[in-house]
């Protein structure tokens, strides 16, 4: 079976981000040429909402607020349910996911006070992927990626 991944849409160049523009990974490549099957997510507008939309933030109570002050949790759950739907459907163990997102971010996100400020803390997708045993990647880790790759299923050539 041809192993897949879940990957950030907006990591691929789609313009699905909350300013309506996309962030592609060059490297992503590197794992089409090895016959890696990238499945594309964007939890936030498999929730419902629009791009571009309003930038929107975790909140220490566990709520995800946009910069409006609008309540925008129910649709960051419902994306994070859809994309762990993808996940078993395409029999996925690895995710690669945009950092520092509300939804995706798997190891910091902004504090909810939309003053760029991080904290230690995992988006609503990339929690709950994690929950039901799949591993989490950001961007920046993607050498770390390549090596469980290798390592899980032995797709790369010594």
């Amino acid at each position: 079976m041809k192993q897949s991944i879940l990957v950030s849409a907006c990591l691929l160049g789609t313009p699905c981000r909350y300013d309506g523009t996309g962030k592609k990974l060059p490297q992503l490549h590197q794992l089409e040429v090895l016959g890696v099957s990238l499945i594309p997510v964007c939890p936030e507008v498999l929730g419902g909402l629009p791009t571009p939309r309003p930038p929107a933030e975790c909140q220490p109570d566990g709520t995800v607020c946009n910069r409006e002050g609008m309540d925008v949790t129910a649709a960051f759950q419902l994306g994070a349910q859809r994309t762990l739907s993808l996940a078993k459907e395409h029999h996925c163990t690895i995710a690669l996911l945009k950092e520092r997102s509300p939804s995706c971010g798997g190891s910091q996100i902004y504090d909810g006070t939309f003053s760029g400020t991080l904290v230690d803390g995992a988006g609503i997708t990339a929690n709950l992927l994690h929950s039901h045993g799949i591993s989490v990647y950001g961007e920046s880790d993607f050498p770390s990626l390549l090596s469980s790759l290798k390592k899980l299923y032995g797709i790369f050539p010594e």
